[in-house]
């Protein structure tokens, strides 16, 4: 059974394509319902599009680092809590998108999608902090993907700077 996911979108700045509010809901039931995780009634998420200069500050803010970056992920649940509710937020910067996936000569929907899919898993619990963990996540984030018909966001490269 899929979940049911209430997406909130705040466009807060970045040119982002017109398209982002459907694309965004797909790819976050997708990785809900896919993420190894049974929910435990209707869930919701909140995603903040934004420019560099805001997504820098809240990462030196919330985590301590003065730059900007692609991703950033603040959960709701602590790690024994149901899967309900207000799971988290996730923030992204339009510019620092942009830039990677001109870097990795991917579509920005394409990583757009992957950095939506990256953020929901890090708001459900998963890390990257060590070599286990971070191939457990990219092998879920891949078959996420693939399950939208999205190539491999790897491709033997790891990207994420957050």
């Amino acid at each position: 059974m899929t979940p049911e996911l209430s997406v909130e979108i705040n466009l807060e700045a970045g040119d982002w394509p017109q398209t982002f509010q459907p694309l965004a809901e797909t790819v976050l039931g997708a990785a809900l319902e896919n993420s190894g995780f049974a929910t435990d009634g209707p869930c919701e998420i909140s995603v903040l599009l934004t420019d560099n200069r805001s997504q820098q500050a809240l990462n030196r803010e919330w985590r301590g680092k003065d730059k900007p970056t692609n991703v950033l992920s603040f959960p709701a649940l602590e790690d024994d809590d149901p899967i309900e509710g207000l799971l988290g937020d996730i923030s992204l910067a339009y510019e620092t998108l942009v830039a990677e996936a001109d870097d990795l000569e991917k579509p920005f929907e394409h990583h757009f999608a992957h950095l939506l899919v990256h953020g929901m898993l890090h708001v459900l619990g998963y890390d990257h902090e060590t070599e286990d963990e971070a191939l457990a996540m990219e092998a879920r984030e891949t078959d996420i993907m693939g399950l939208l018909g999205y190539p491999d966001p790897y491709d033997g490269q790891v990207l994420l700077n957050d």
